[in-house]
């Protein structure tokens, strides 16, 4: 493989501008902390997902697709986890699963594409900003120095909000085709007096260098569900126990852009979803790490209340999102959806905007200062034991 084409099949593997890190602000006792992303990619539908089975507009608005009252898992005496979700009523008998519902932002875009965008670069519906949320983060407050990269996208090749020119992300489209490709890299010692070959051969040793530490090769005794999700479950675990400092490890979870026969399709992936959180709590649990980790999932939007004619439901603004880790206050967080007070796209009024989950993030997760980096002060949802 010629140093041209290892470029385009690693990063893919890793950005091309690898800095030095400053120390971040540790969170209280030192210990590192882990931010675990899942992307519901296609717009998860999440009156379904968390069912207000006490309202009847609801079931109105739904004549086709709603879940029967008998077969919603009740939360409360309003609102209830899909009958797939089984697997998470022990994180939420726990106390250790928050969703927060009515999640979106004003003037929400319904275009996959830009609203996906919106989601990483945490913007208004109006600006258009060239670096994910989390590449701006590291930027202010850059990471512990020798840490393998800023985070690794497992599965896929977009690194959303860990994406922009001054990225450290790896991207693990096929992990072992990477670890492959890593030691076909320059050696350490190598050089050049060419300024653009001596970057090349940066890149590259950065790209060697994190599949090395990447590498834990760690024999669980979890069993992790079979299919795509579960093995980016199996592969962020292998990632945990590296223990090579990296913050972020983003995961996707792909098909819910659900026009067309949603209730089977929908049940199919939040089982995935379902099966793929619990394994993970279990890795992290062998490994040592759960209450040093962060669960939290996105998407670029919701689905509208009214389902469509071909058993579906189309583009939507708000959802409800999952927060998950052993110091998590569990709990329904945000407003229910009010279905009687729909705007002019036939969507509800969003209570939570998803810029207030970052700042949870950033604050209340890593103690750093999240005003800047998301362009204006959100109140951060209060969902994370000291």
């Amino acid at each position: 493989m010629n140093r041209r084409h290892f470029i385009r099949a690693a990063g893919a593997a890793a950005a091309v501008s690898w800095l030095p890190w400053p120390a971040l602000a540790a969170p209280a006792r030192g210990e590192r902390r882990l931010l675990v992303l899942v992307e519901l990619k296609g717009g998860n539908d999440g009156f379904n997902t968390l069912v207000p089975y006490a309202d009847a507009e609801y079931y109105r608005l739904r004549p086709g697709i709603a879940i029967a009252r008998e077969q919603v898992l009740p939360l409360d005496d309003r609102a209830g986890l899909h009958p797939e979700l089984r697997p998470l009523l022990a994180l939420w008998q726990a106390n250790e699963l928050a969703l927060v519902q009515n999640v979106s932002y004003p003037q929400p875009n319904l275009s996959h594409f830009r609203s996906i965008e919106i989601w990483d670069t945490a913007s208004s519906s109006s600006e258009y900003l060239n670096a994910g949320w989390l590449t701006r983060s590291f930027g202010a407050a850059p990471l512990p120095a020798g840490s393998a990269a800023d985070g690794v996208v497992v599965g896929g090749a977009e690194l959303g909000p860990l994406g922009g020119a001054a990225s450290r992300a790896v991207t693990l489209v096929n992990p072992e085709q990477f670890l492959r490709q890593s030691r076909l890299a320059m050696p350490a010692n190598a050089t050049a007096a060419n300024p653009a070959l001596a970057h090349v051969l940066r890149v590259e040793q950065a790209v060697s260098g994190a599949a090395a530490r990447l590498r834990a090769d760690r024999s669980f005794s979890t069993v992790f569900p079979n299919g795509a999700f579960g093995n980016a479950v199996r592969t962020a675990a292998q990632v945990a126990a590296a223990n090579a400092g990296v913050p972020v490890i983003k995961l996707a979870l792909n098909g819910f852009d659900t026009h067309v026969g949603q209730l089977a399709r929908q049940a199919r992936l939040l089982r995935d979803l379902a099966e793929g959180l619990v394994a993970l709590k279990s890795a992290l649990v062998e490994l040592g790490q759960w209450d040093s980790t962060l669960v939290m999932t996105y998407a670029e939007f919701g689905r509208r209340p009214q389902q469509n004619q071909s058993g579906g439901t189309d583009h939507g603004s708000a959802s409800v999102h999952f927060v998950t880790g052993g110091r998590v206050r569990g709990g329904l967080y945000g407003e229910a959806p009010d279905f009687t007070r729909l705007d002019g796209t036939g969507n509800v009024q969003h209570a939570v905007d998803f810029r207030a989950l970052y700042a949870t993030v950033l604050e209340r997760w890593w103690g750093l200062e999240a005003a800047g980096v998301l362009r204006g002060r959100h109140a951060p949802v209060e969902l994370i034991r000291a």
